[in-house]
C-alpha cells in the first residue's frame, strides 16, 4: 500500500505512477544506517554522500533540492542547503520508521516546490488503537557494525489506555572512520586499505508520540522529536594518496541539532457534509541548527615546495526555523474521490560566518581573519492550493487529474556586517498532473502520466555573495532567479498475479529555466565571478523494470534494471551525469513458513559512467562499473516469558571490492570494504 502518490491508502498495483514501498520488515532486516541506505537496491534511485549519517537520495538523476524529502507528508527540505545537497534523511531515527515510500517523477500537485525529480516520504510508527492490541509493548535492540566499529543501542515503549496511545523511543550511536579496501578503481590504485576520514558520527535520537482516537474515527495527536549529531563529515582522503590535483578540501559538520514539534487532528468520516467526508489538519515547527567547517589547502605547485600555498579555514553556523501546516479534505462521490487543501511553510534562516586565510611560502605566515556573512539572514515562504480528482471513468479505466497554484516569496533581512541587502522576490506558478490507468486484464494494467513540476530557488542560490568555499571563485547573489519548471511523461505496465509481479516504465523529464552556476567573465577581488542563472532546458530520460517471483518452498527471486541519461539541451557537450548510467540488481531469498528464519543474497552491478566532465575526477574520464555482493539473514531465536529474541546478521561487500557510488567519485569517497553487521533485538 502507498499513501504518498494519492494521499490515501492505495494498492501499489492500482497507482498509475512509479512508486516503491519499503515496509518495517525490510528496515528491521537490512539494518540501514539511515533510510537513504535502502535506496541502493531500488530501481531509478541512487545515493549521494558517504559515512554513517550523510547519505541522501537521488531519483532519476535529480538530487539535492530537486528531491522533496518528507516525514509523514510534511516537508523536511532545507532552504539553506546548496542546490545539490538536500537535508539528510538521517535526522529521522530508522527505529521509528514504519515504511519508506519513494515516488519516481514529479509530485508538485500534492506537495509543491522541490518535487521535480521525485519524493521520498518517511512514514513513522504509530501505536495501534485497536482494542485487540496489547496494552503495553516495547523493545530493546543493539547493533554492531565492523565498518567504523559502529555501536548502536535503541529502545521503545508503547502503551494504550482507553482511547489514548503513547509511544516513546530513543537511540544512541557511535561510529568512527571506516576502511576502504585495497584495489583499483579507474586511475586510483590502493596497495593497502585506506581510511576514509570524517566518515563516522556520534548521534542520538528521541521521540514521544501521544494520540487520541474516538470510536467514530475522529482523532488527534502531538509528537515531539529531536536529533543530535556530532563529529560527522563529507568524507576525506588525503589527495597525496589518491593522486591528481593536490588541493585538500576537508568538510566537516561538528554539530547538528534538529528538533520538531507537530500536532494534528482528523475528523474521521463525516455524515451529511456537502463539501467533505473527511478532513485532516497538521501543524509543525522545526528548528535545524548545524555547524559547517571547511579546511582547504591549495598548494602553489612547482617550482615551490609542497608546503607553499594558501590555507583557508572557514566556519558557518546556521539555524533554520520552519513553521508550517497542511489542511486537506476528501469528498467521495459515486465514481470519483476528490482531495483538496492548502499547505504553507515559512523558513527563517539566521547564521554567522568566519574565516581565516593564511599564505605559506613567502616569509612568515600572516593570517587574515574575516567575519563578513556570505549569506544574509533571510526568509522563504510558500503557500499552495491544490485539488486532485480520482475518477473511475469505466470499470477498466481510471484517471487522476490535479492542479496546484503556488506562491513562493523570499526576503533578505538586515544583517550585521552587510551594508547592502539584496531585494526580495515573489513568484506565483501553476502546475498540473494527469495520470491514467487502464486494466487490460485482471492482472495487467497499462499506465501513463504527464505532469508539470516546479522548484523555487532556495536562499543560497538567490542570496549567497562572497568567495566560494574552496576560495577559487566569487559567487554573486542572484535575487531575481526564476522558478524551475519541469514537464514529465511516464509510460508503463504493471502485472501482478499470485506469484509474479512485474513493472516497467519509460520516462522523460524536461526541466526548463534550470538553475546552473555560470561564469560572468568578470572579476571581483581578483577572483573570477560566477552567478546562478536560469538556463534553457535540461532533460533526464530513461527506463526502469522490476520483477519478483514467488517460488516453491519459501524462495523468492527478484531483479530490477535502471537506465538514466541526463543532457543539457542548450549544450550537449557539457556532461551532467550525477548518477549511474545503468544499474542491475538481483536478489534471491528464502523465508521459513514458520517465520523462524530467513536468508537473502543480493548482487548489484552499476555500469560505467562516461557522462562526466573531463578532468573532474581523479578516477579518470570514465567512472568504471562495479559489482557488489551482500549476504544477510536472521532468525527468531526463542520466546521466554512473552519476550521474543531475534538475531539478524549481514555481510556487505562480500568480495571486498574498492568502489565509490557515482556521485561520490569526484572527490573519491569510497564505500567500506567487506564488513559485518550483527543486530539483536528483544521485544514484548
Amino acid at each position: 500500500m502507498t499513501v504518498t502518490a494519492t494521499r490515501r491508502a492505495t494498492d501499489v498495483q492500482a497507482v498509475p505512477t512509479p512508486v516503491s514501498v519499503l515496509d518495517s520488515t525490510v528496515l528491521r532486516e537490512r539494518q540501514p544506517n539511515t533510510a537513504a541506505d535502502l535506496l541502493r537496491e531500488l530501481p531509478g534511485v541512487d545515493v549521494i554522500g558517504t559515512g554513517t549519517n550523510q547519505a541522501r537520495p537521488s531519483i532519476r538523476g535529480q538530487r539535492g533540492q530537486r528531491i522533496l524529502l518528507l516525514q509523514d507528508g510534511l516537508r523536511l527540505n532545507n532552504a539553506r542547503r546548496q542546490q545539490d545537497f538536500g537535508e539528510i534523511p538521517g535526522i529521522v531515527d530508522v527505529a521509528t520508521i514504519q515504511r519508506v515510500e519513494v515516488v519516481r517523477g514529479p509530485a508538485s500537485v500534492l506537495y509543491g516546490t522541490d518535487a521535480i525529480g521525485g519524493v521520498m516520504n518517511i512514514i513513522t510508527k504509530v501505536p495501534s488503537f485497536s482494542k485487540n492490541a496489547p496494552k503495553a509493548a516495547g523493545s530493546l535492540g543493539y547493533r554492531y557494525g565492523s565498518a567504523g566499529e559502529l555501536s548502536r543501542g535503541e529502545a521503545s515503549l508503547s502503551g494504550r489506555m482507553g482511547n489514548f496511545v503513547l509511544l516513546a523511543t530513543g537511540a544512541k550511536r557511535d561510529a568512527g572512520n571506516y576502511d576502504a579496501p585495497e584495489g583499483r578503481y579507474g586511475n586510483i590504485n590502493f596497495t593497502d586499505k585506506v581510511t576514509l576520514l570524517n566518515a563516522g558520527v556520534n548521534d542520538k535520537n528521541a521521540s514521544v508520540y501521544l494520540g487520541w482516537r474516538y470510536k467514530s474515527g475522529t482523532g488527534a495527536f502531538v509528537r515531539a522529536e529531536t536529533y543530535d549529531a556530532k563529529n560527522s563529515g563529507f568524507g576525506f582522503i588525503d589527495p597525496a594518496i589518491i593522486g591528481g590535483d593536490q588541493t585538500k578540501i576537508q568538510i566537516t559538520y561538528p554539530n547538528q541539532h534538529f528538533t520538531k514539534w507537530s500536532a494534528g487532528f482528523s475528523t474521521g468520516v463525516l455524515t451529511g457534509a456537502k463539501v467533505l467526508d473527511k478532513a485532516d489538519f497538521t501543524a509543525y515547527r522545526q528548528v535545524n541548527g548545524r555547524d559547517l567547517a571547511q579546511m582547504i589547502f591549495a598548494p602553489f605547485g612547482d617550482p615551490y615546495p609542497a608546503s607553499a600555498g594558501i590555507d583557508i579555514k572557514s566556519y558557518n553556523h546556521t539555524d533554520l526555523t520552519t513553521s508550517g501546516f497542511r489542511a486537506e479534505a476528501t469528498k467521495i462521490f459515486s465514481r470519483n474521490i476528490v482531495v483538496y487543501g492548502i499547505d504553507y511553510f515559512h523558513d527563517n534562516a539566521v547564521g554567522r560566518d568566519s574565516s581565516v586565510t593564511t599564505m605559506y611560502g613567502f616569509g612568515p605566515p600572516k593570517p587574515k581573519s574575516k567575519n563578513t556573512p556570505s549569506l544574509p539572514s533571510a526568509t522563504l515562504s510558500s503557500t499552495g492550493l491544490f485539488l486532485q480528482n480520482d475518477l473511475r471513468l469505466h470499470d477498466r479505466l481510471s484517471l487522476i487529474v490535479g492542479g496546484r497554484w503556488q506562491r513562493v516569496s523570499s526576503e533578505a533581512l538586515p544583517t550585521a556586517g552587510l551594508a547592502t541587502i539584496p531585494p526580495g522576490d515573489q513568484q506565483s506558478t501553476g502546475v498540473f498532473a494527469t495520470n491514467a490507468l487502464f486494466k487490460l486484464t485482471p492482472t495487467l494494467n497499462l499506465v501513463a502520466s504527464v505532469g508539470r513540476g516546479f522548484r523555487a530557488p532556495n536562499l543560497v542560490e538567490r542570496y549567497f555573495n562572497g568567495p566560494t568555499p574552496e576560495g577559487s571563485a566569487y559567487q554573486s547573489a542572484t535575487p531575481d532567479l526564476q522558478p524551475e519548471q519541469s514537464l514529465n511523461t511516464d509510460l508503463g505496465v504493471k502485472f501482478r498475479n499470485d506469484r509474479v509481479a512485474i513493472e516497467a516504465f519509460t520516462y522523460r523529464n524536461d526541466i526548463r529555466d534550470a538553475v546552473r552556476i555560470s561564469a560572468t567573465g568578470q572579476k571581483i577581488n581578483n577572483l573570477p565571478e560566477y552567478k546562478n542563472v536560469n538556463v534553457g532546458k535540461l532533460r533526464a530520460s530513461g527506463y526502469e523494470a522490476t520483477g519478483t517471483v514467488l517460488l516453491p518452498r519459501g524462495v523468492t527471486a527478484s531483479a530490477n534494471f535502471s537506465k538514466v541519461k541526463s543532457v543539457n539541451l542548450l549544450d550537449r557537450t557539457i556532461p551532467i551525469g550525477d548518477t549511474y548510467a545503468t544499474k542491475l540488481v538481483g536478489t534471491l531469498g528464502w523465508r521459513a513458513a514458520s517465520g523462524r528464519g530467513w536468508v537473502e543474497y543480493s548482487v548489484r552491478h552499476n555500469g560505467e559512467q562516461k557522462d562526466i566532465v573531463a578532468g573532474s575526477s581523479p578516477v579518470g574520464n570514465t567512472l568504471p562499473g562495479f559489482t557488489v555482493h551482500n549476504l544477510r539473514g536472521g532468525a527468531h531465536l526463542f520466546t521466554v516469558g512473552g519476550v521474543r529474541q531475534d538475531l539478524d546478521i549481514q555481510v556487505n561487500n562480500l568480495t571486498n571490492k574498492l568502489y565509490a557510488e557515482s556521485a561520490n567519485a569526484g572527490f573519491f569517497r569510497p564505500e567500506p570494504g567487506r564488513n559485518l553487521v550483527v543486530a539483536v533485538r528483544s521485544s514484548f
